[in-house]
């Protein structure tokens, strides 16, 4: 067990701390990390034991230039298989390129520990920013990034606890919008097909957000009538024949995003439900599909490339030693097309 001096809290250490802690060189530590063949092992594991202890992260950039300056930005994404996302990165990208910048990428499937784990690797590599996605994260990526001392953006959420900076939208008020204009239009019974909310702070919202709306009517939510599911159609047209055989009775469907919409309502073609006649749909995002649909569906739209461009320009500004104000909202206006219509009579 590695003896360590206390730190300071915030303290970014430094190569010469891991070698102070393991009782080696600065050379011999140096060399543990970047050529761990030419180090005996138990050597090697006490270095790997300090780095770990000290929450020491070698920068990519500060080996290579002076100035810690590497031109290059990293991001940290869900699947971009997500249309959302692909458009984000791309705005993004240009954004960074147009300044000189490059962007470097890095997935994950909704894992904090997957997710950890690139974000080191980015650090390592020098980049000079972070751009990260949603407020749910494993504890250890944000005490790596103040160790690294780093500017990072989170993106599509809103910290209104103001301790992160932030470009998004507010996902609980537009799906309280969409459960809004289903009652309008004199929905009663609904039913809800979810994003998985494990790890996704924008599927609890949205959810959150459809209770909230349906309670200030004097309307409940059993949880018989809500499913969650994967990002993909052919959940949502499970999801949907899942809640017509276990709560059947609801004439309108919130979705969480268009893909399970997009199930949803082939789900009821399939069935010779007619939507918006005798079951009224909505989803969440605008993918491009969403308008091209017969009847179009009616949705909520989130300007992801908008999203992507401002993350980009906030963190240049940053950067260049400009003031940015910790959080930006963008609007995510209700798109509203042919999947809703009055509750049948």
């Amino acid at each position: 067990m590695l003896k360590l001096r206390p730190m300071a809290l915030g303290s970014n250490p430094k190569l010469a701390d891991v070698a102070r802690a393991a009782g080696v060189s600065l050379a011999t530590a140096s060399r543990a990390l970047a050529q761990p063949d030419l180090v005996r092992a138990k050597t090697c594991e006490r270095v790997r034991d300090a780095v770990n202890m000290l929450g020491y992260v070698p920068h990519g950039a500060a080996r290579a230039l002076a100035t810690r300056r590497s031109k290059t930005i990293g991001a940290v994404f869900p699947p971009l298989d997500n249309p959302i996302f692909a458009k984000a990165t791309h705005a993004l990208s240009r954004e960074l390129s147009q300044a000189g910048y490059t962007l470097l990428l890095a997935t994950h499937d909704y894992d904090p520990g997957a997710e950890l784990l690139a974000t080191r690797a980015l650090i390592e590599r020098g980049v000079d920013g972070l751009v990260l996605v949603g407020m749910d994260h494993d504890p250890g990526l944000y005490r790596l990034l103040e160790r690294a001392s780093l500017p990072y953006e989170i993106t599509w959420s809103l910290d209104h606890g103001g301790y992160h900076h932030c470009v998004g939208v507010s996902h609980r008020l537009a799906s309280v919008h969409v459960a809004q204009h289903l009652l309008d239009l004199g929905h009663r019974e609904f039913a809800v097909i979810a994003g998985e909310t494990a790890h996704n702070d924008r599927a609890r919202d949205r959810l959150a957000g459809a209770r909230e709306a349906l309670a200030s009517r004097g309307i409940g939510l059993p949880s018989s009538r809500v499913r969650e599911a994967p990002f993909a159609v052919a959940a949502g047209k499970a999801a949907l024949a899942g809640l017509l055989a276990d709560a059947p009775g609801f004439t309108a469907v919130i979705c969480g995003n268009d893909p399970l919409a997009i199930g949803a309502l082939l789900e009821c073609r399939a069935r010779g439900i007619t939507v918006p006649d005798q079951l009224s749909i909505a989803g969440f995002d605008d993918v491009d599909l969403a308008a091209e649909l017969t009847p179009g569906l009616t949705t909520v739209r989130v300007p992801s490339a908008e999203i992507g461009a401002r993350a980009g320009k906030r963190l240049l500004a940053r950067l260049a030693g400009k003031r940015v104000r910790r959080m930006e909202e963008i609007k995510a206006p209700l798109i509203v097309r042919g999947t809703t219509g009055p509750a049948p009579a």
